[in-house]
């Protein structure tokens, strides 16, 4: 069974910067694309980035495009989010996901992942 852990979370001023990190249990991380996600009070959960299992590719909202690094590490089964230039409207409860399809670009659809985790919250004030 495949768990997936976040952790990082926090309160920041905006302009500040915070690193989530997602530990994934389960033999077969390298094998999975990861992604970021985040879901802000009364809106849909929505993609924030991914990265695909050898990291040689990954994907930005338009959003977080210049600000935010997804990365991986997957001798420590562990995906990280590098969060810099925090703006209020990145408040949210982040979620990392696991997509076990092996894919050329990495899913930007909620649907195309497998298994989620718990999500931790990140909240920016202006």
């Amino acid at each position: 069974q495949v768990q997936l852990v976040e952790s990082g979370g926090g309160l920041v001023q905006a302009g500040g910067s915070l690193r989530l990190s997602c530990a994934v249990s389960g033999r077969t991380f390298g094998n999975y694309a990861m992604g970021w996600f985040r879901q802000a009070p009364g809106k849909e959960r929505e993609f924030v980035a991914a990265i695909r299992w050898s990291g040689s590719s990954t994907s930005y909202a338009d959003s977080v495009k210049g600000r935010f690094t997804i990365s991986r590490d997957n001798a420590k089964n562990t995906v990280y989010l590098q969060m810099s230039s925090l703006k209020p409207e990145d408040t949210a409860v982040y979620y990392c996901a696991a997509d076990k399809s092996i894919r050329l670009v990495p899913a930007t659809s909620l649907g195309a992942y497998d298994y989620w985790g718990q999500g931790t919250q990140v909240t920016v004030s202006s």
